[in-house]
């Protein structure tokens, strides 16, 4: 991806004025999926969307960017400001620059700042208000308020504001519309997102209200209903009660990963932490926990007429006429001791391969540096900074 800088003179001062900016660059997550991982200006390392230390003035953040050939600017929502952005996606042109006419329609409502985005796809609305909801996500809609940042390209969207304006009535209508939690909610846009993109292999017959049910009457319903309380009793962890209700929800809606987030939302599990990003590809730990519980979740159960709240058939291994009861095994196949250390070590893991990443950058820039360290010179200069290298990579081992 060529580097998208944007033109300074673009960028809404209101952003520029605020020292919350990082570079970005892409990095690939595997299966031709490359994802945008914010890196701190000052350093070339990875920065963190809530650490405020890895973050810059939009001036520093420009000038690194423009010296280590970044591919951009980001700039980072946090709970300290009134920030808000709202990402549309795969709704443009890139050849024409026509949006799709229900994105148009967003657009002339929210009336503030818009850019489009790196890939010429989709485009970013920056705006200043409240979300009246802790979902961020539904279909090709996202928005985010804090821990989270987006791409500036400064490709500004003609006939939209060059100022970013105060929206809450807008963004909470828009909310209320695209990323209510409730059963009753529908739009064009959730609408179609289910009818394209069908990720449960459930029959989509009974109300979230329905299912619930089904899953507290169930052979081991009391577990269930003791995680959809909020009790982590029984477990080391508050993370590993969220797998344990996740793998069960994963179970009940046929994988279908929407639901399980708009069901978990719901749960006294719940907590901010659920939505904030907690890994380098930029994903939420919620999304990352249900992508987990849903690699591990083989079975699914499929709503028959004839089927009482307590059975079900399995999908993949039983016909419709065949129903049989299903035990606490059957629903969750993976033991508590075996969840905990797969939580634990893929914990590890992705921590592990986060410093990895982090010292492979540590270890080019001190490479470069030893370089320069090693030219001929006899002043006392010299030496003093060679020793300073020497002294870094030592504290970075330890």
């Amino acid at each position: 991806m060529q580097p998208t800088l944007p033109d300074t003179a673009t960028v809404p001062t209101a952003l520029r004025d605020v020292d919350q900016w990082v570079c970005w660059r892409t990095r690939d997550r595997g299966a031709g999926k490359p994802t945008k991982v914010p890196i701190d200006p000052a350093t070339g390392s990875f920065a963190s969307t809530t650490d405020a230390d890895t973050w810059a003035s939009y001036e520093t953040a420009y000038t690194a960017a423009q010296q280590r050939g970044e591919a951009g600017l980001g700039f980072v929502f946090t709970a300290d400001d009134a920030f808000v952005g709202v990402d549309l996606d795969d709704c443009r042109d890139p050849e024409s620059g026509t949006f799709e006419p229900w994105v148009a329609e967003l657009i002339g409502q929210l009336d503030s700042y818009t850019e489009v985005s790196p890939s010429g796809t989709g485009c970013h609305v920056l705006c200043r208000g409240t979300m009246p909801t802790s979902r961020n996500r539904s279909g090709d809609v996202e928005m985010y308020m804090e821990s989270r940042f987006f791409t500036v390209t400064g490709d500004h969207v003609d006939g939209t504001p060059a100022t970013v304006n105060h929206r809450t009535a807008v963004l909470g209508a828009i909310a209320t519309e695209y990323l209510a939690a409730s059963d009753t909610a529908s739009t064009a846009a959730s609408t179609t997102e289910a009818a394209d993109e069908p990720s449960s292999t459930a029959t989509p017959t009974l109300s979230d209200e329905e299912l619930l049910e089904r899953a507290k009457t169930a052979a081991n319903g009391a577990k269930f209903t003791r995680l959809w309380g909020g009790d982590t009793s029984q477990y080391d962890s508050h993370s590993e009660a969220d797998m344990a209700l996740c793998c069960l929800l994963a179970f009940w809606s046929g994988g279908d990963t929407h639901r399980m987030n708009r069901l978990f939302s719901r749960s006294g599990l719940y907590r901010d932490k659920w939505d904030e990003q907690h890994f380098v590809d930029g994903s939420t730990y919620g999304e990352r926990t249900i992508q987990r519980a849903c690699d591990r979740t083989t079975e699914h159960y499929t709503p028959s007429p004839s089927s009482s709240a307590a059975s079900a058939t399995v999908s993949s291994t039983q016909s419709a006429s065949t129903p049989r009861a299903l035990s606490t095994e059957t629903l969750h196949p993976v033991t508590e001791k075996t969840l905990h250390r797969l939580t634990t070590t893929e914990e590890t893991l992705e921590y592990l391969e986060e410093r990895v990443s982090i010292l492979e950058e540590e270890c080019k820039m001190l490479r470069d540096e030893l370089t320069e360290a090693r030219q001929p010179a006899t002043t006392d200069a010299h030496q003093t900074d060679t020793r300073s290298v020497f002294a870094r990579v030592g504290r970075l081992f330890r």
